[in-house]
């Protein structure tokens, strides 16, 4: 009893601190919103780790070349295309479920979940992110930096910078939100970096 009051005092407290700080809110919300796309860039690294999966490992370029080089490289593959585009989908499904299911959520979204289309936000968010991924592969290519080597700050952005436009073409945000997201998930990129080296998911730290 002691234990279930007191969470509903942090509870409490919490809302308090959410509703009562703008800056706040926008850090949750660009969170929350960027999240689908942020766990699309991530799925492929998963992905390749899985046995069953193994076999979808061709290509996204087909082999093709541009100036005698790989336009994405191997490493870009269906398999990452494709896990990346479900998980981007599955978690706007799931953030839809929190939102009407979860009172507190809608403190600090903006957005009606209620109305999104799940599968187009999904696969906006998911195929924006990896494209964005896949351009900066296909100028690290070009500048003949091999796949998995460091390209800082482009490793770093190249997600989010895909994943604000092809979302932007379903919902816009405000400038200063569009900011704070960009700073925030170009910030959370190395942290998940590292700790996918330190699980041997990466070649590299940064």
């Amino acid at each position: 009893m002691l234990f279930a009051r007191n969470c509903r005092r942090l509870d409490v407290l919490f809302r308090r601190i959410v509703r009562s700080s703008m800056i706040i809110r926008n850090i949750l919300f660009v969170l929350w919103f960027f999240l689908p796309a942020g766990l699309a860039n991530m799925a492929p690294i998963f992905a390749a780790k899985l046995p069953w999966l193994k076999t979808f490992t061709y290509p996204l370029d087909g082999y093709a070349t541009f100036r005698g080089r790989r336009i994405f490289g191997a490493h870009k593959t269906i398999r990452g295309l494709f896990s990346g585009i479900l998980i981007g989908v599955l978690t706007i499904y799931l953030q839809i479920y929190i939102y009407a299911h979860v009172s507190f959520v809608r403190n600090f979204v903006f957005i009606d979940y209620a109305v999104i289309n799940p599968i187009l936000f999904g696969m906006l968010s998911s195929v924006g992110a990896l494209a964005g991924d896949a351009m900066k592969s296909f100028f690290k290519r070009q500048l003949d930096i091999k796949p998995g080597r460091s390209w800082f700050p482009f490793d770093q952005i190249d997600y989010v910078v895909g994943g604000i436009c092809c979302t932007f073409l379903y919902i816009q945000l405000t400038l200063s939100q569009y900011l704070l997201l960009f700073i925030i998930w170009s910030l959370l990129h190395p942290l998940a970096t590292l700790i996918g080296y330190f699980f041997r998911l990466k070649e590299s730290s940064i």
